[in-house]
């Protein structure tokens, strides 16, 4: 079952977080993932939900979005993102 990853970013060093930028989208497209939404504009219609910036993933299943979290090459890389930005991260199944 297709899975989504929903990612809100708040970048406190953009600078900084260039660096992790760069290299996830190899290790994404390594799990099957796709780029759905990069930093596109967005609307709030309803609640009280303030993102800053969003991304949006679309894998072939939830274990490959496991498989890329434990990938040795991220797990060197999600420092990175830790010091230089605050970030919420979901994961959905789709419907099919």
């Amino acid at each position: 079952m297709t899975a989504y990853m929903i990612v809100d970013l708040e970048i406190y060093d953009p600078e900084g977080f260039a660096a992790y930028g760069n290299d996830v989208p190899v290790l994404v497209a390594k799990y099957g993932g796709e780029y759905m939404v990069l930093d596109g504009e967005f609307e709030i219609l309803e609640g009280d939900w303030q993102p800053h910036r969003m991304v949006m993933f679309q894998f072939p299943n939830r274990q490959a979005v496991y498989d890329l979290f434990e990938d040795h090459d991220y797990v060197a890389i999600k420092p990175i993102r830790e010091r230089t930005a605050k970030t919420n991260i979901t994961v959905v199944d789709g419907i099919k």
